[in-house]
């Protein structure tokens, strides 16, 4: 009685339940997917579209200092005049039409406005008291003006870049440069992409779809409405929400929002539309880019593959079951046969053990020998890696150095540049021409630094040869910012010699002993370096040595080991001695560490010297 009832009553309602799991599962499995491919896409829009505002913003940001190398923008601020004036518009006119901006012009102390592009225009600036704004409150103070409004002369929406022109030192008035972002909606709007930027309270500034302009993303409340009132950033306008039936967060950045929109004007009914919602920071600014990505068809293959699943769930069940009752009547046929060939399998089955017993041991065996040629080949790899990052680490310590070396040539260059323009068009050929021989300069400057860690940063090998002084030479240079920032006082005594190591990594090896050297001496007054060397027989003698506070007893036998040391964690991985030692040992040398009674400490770097050098 029980197995007709388990046959024909439990066992359907089992099959139809899991099918209906498996059909749900099929679902959360396919939106899941679908999700993930829908966010990897939309990173890959969000990053190229941030990219596009940003770089439509970054056009513009040098135009409002430009007006400080304008003599005339500093003659009119200091004694205003109609005929300077004058001048100054046209100026401005002729600047706006050559960057595309919307409009630029200048203000006073006070906040106004004495000069303008639009000077001719019905809507122009001239002479208004812009001192309310944001921009100029940030720029009259040295601070950097950047605001997003709606103008308050013909409510034109667009982005103020100010800055504060400084004359002999101090700021005696701003630059302000307005230019439009539409072109940016246009864009989108043409790729059929829907996204939005808000500004730092919220408000979406820019919209694909121009219904969603100027609604705040999150509720605002009454204290805070009243404020952007006030303000006048938006002019008088009434702020609306974008009001999601659904917010649900699914990561940094990512949520999924459920939208309301109409369907049918006729009937009067409404639906929703669910999307996918990434966002980002844009650089340089207090605004968010958000794309939104359609779930809709996310969901309609989560149906269908949902759907599926659960047929195919029902397809296989019933074919089991077919198949079992087959196996049933087979099962009963094969009882016989099984019981003659039981014993020739057992036969089988020992000959078949012994066998693979002999395969095994034979695998083992070439694993072994394998597995060993793999182990040398990934030491050998290993040591190089550890050495370029043993170089890659030097580099980023001294980054902020050397993006300072570059950084003094780029503004002198900008600056140069700038000028040249200018003394060209006013025929100043030999003014011009002086610049120019300083600009090769510079740029000759910036090329041997960059030289310099392209070949420190090369990939090298265990052989080749080096020279003594052009290894210290090198390696001095590299670490020039940084001596340049910390005064040491240099002794140098080395003897010239060739040597059976590669030129990089002997730089390396220096490089890495005078960083220890400097850092052991950050906290003193008063820093001393000493670098001497001497031949003895075959064998090079090169010795590092710093006046530093003496390393404890107790610490001196790990200083060679991976890991170890006795900067803060931020300041060191403890791999430069032991990759050093590594290399010296590579080259049939060794790194040694004496520890003076007069203070301080001294490497020694043995290294052999070349044949035809020693004789």
């Amino acid at each position: 009685m029980r197995l007709p009832l388990l046959r024909h009553i439990i066992l359907p309602a089992l099959i139809i339940l899991l099918m209906f799991g498996f059909g749900y599962g099929g679902y959360r499995i396919s939106e899941r997917s679908g999700i993930q491919a829908l966010t990897e896409n939309g990173e890959l829009q969000l990053e190229l579209h941030a990219r596009a505002v940003e770089s439509e913003i970054n056009r513009y940001t040098y135009l409002p200092s430009l007006l400080e190398l304008e003599s005339g923008v500093s003659d009119l601020l200091l004694q205003p005049s109609t005929e300077q004036q004058r001048k100054v518009n046209q100026y401005l006119q002729g600047l706006n039409a050559r960057s595309g901006s919307r409009v630029t012009y200048v203000l006073d102390l006070t906040g106004r406005v004495l000069a303008t592009s639009n000077w001719k225009d019905a809507d122009s600036y001239q002479g208004e008291d812009l001192s309310f704004r944001a921009y100029y409150q940030d720029a009259v103070v040295g601070k950097q003006g950047r605001f997003y409004g709606i103008g308050s002369t013909i409510g034109e929406p667009g982005y103020y870049l100010a800055h504060g022109l400084r004359h002999q030192g101090r700021i005696i008035g701003v630059g302000v440069v307005k230019i439009r972002l539409e072109a940016l909606e246009a864009r989108w709007q043409k790729a059929r992409l829907e996204a939005f930027v808000t500004d730092e309270n919220g408000i979406i500034i820019l919209s694909s779809d121009p219904k969603r302009r100027l609604k705040a993303v999150y509720p605002l409340s009454d204290e805070k409405r009243e404020a952007l009132v006030r303000s006048l950033q938006y002019h008088w306008w009434t702020f609306t929400e974008l009001n999601p039936v659904e917010r649900l967060p699914l990561g940094p950045g990512v949520e999924r929002i459920t939208l309301q929109r109409s369907a049918d004007a006729e009937q009067g009914e409404t639906n929703t539309v669910s999307y996918l919602a990434q966002t980002r920071r844009l650089s340089d600014t207090p605004w968010d880019l958000t794309v939104l990505s359609p779930l809709d068809e996310v969901q309609r293959n989560a149906v269908s593959h949902g759907m599926l699943a659960a047929v195919l769930f029902a397809f296989i069940a019933f074919f089991m079951i077919a198949w079992n009752e087959r196996r049933k009547v087979l099962a009963t046929r094969l009882a016989a046969r099984e019981a003659l060939q039981a014993a020739n399998n057992e036969l089988e089955r020992k000959i078949a053990e012994r066998t693979a017993d002999l395969v095994a041991s034979n695998a083992r065996l070439r694993e072994e020998i394998h597995e060993r040629r793999q182990t040398e080949h990934n030491l050998r790899r290993t040591q190089d890696e550890l050495v370029q990052a043993g170089k890659l680490a030097v580099i980023g310590q001294m980054s902020t150095s050397i993006a300072h070396e570059l950084n003094q040539p780029l503004a002198a260059l900008r600056t140069l540049s700038g000028n040249t323009i200018r003394f060209l068009e006013r025929g100043a050929l030999d003014t011009a021409t002086t610049n120019l021989h300083t600009i090769n300069e510079l740029v000759d400057r910036m090329g041997r630094i960059t030289a310099s860690l392209r070949a420190f940063a090369r990939r090298s090998g265990d052989e080749g040869e080096a020279e003594v002084e052009q290894a210290i030479d090198a390696a001095l240079f590299l670490l020039h910012p940084r001596l340049a920032r910390t005064p040491v006082h240099l002794q140098r005594d080395c003897p010239n010699a060739r040597l059976a190591i590669d030129q990089t990594r002997l730089e390396q090896i220096l490089v890495n002993l005078m960083v220890n050297a400097l850092d052991a001496m950050a906290e003193q007054s008063e820093r001393q370096l000493w670098l001497a060397g001497e031949c003895a027989l075959d064998r090079y003698r090169l010795t590092v040595q710093d006046n530093g506070p003496c390393i404890a007893p107790e610490l001196r036998h790990h200083l060679f080991e991976p890991f170890f040391t006795t900067k803060p964690g931020e300041h060191g991985l403890g791999l430069g001695l032991t990759l050093s030692a590594s290399l010296a040992a590579a080259a049939k040398g060794s790194l040694t560490v004496e520890h003076p009674a007069e203070g301080g400490t001294r490497f020694v770097l043995s290294l052999p010297v070349l044949a035809d050098e020693h004789t």
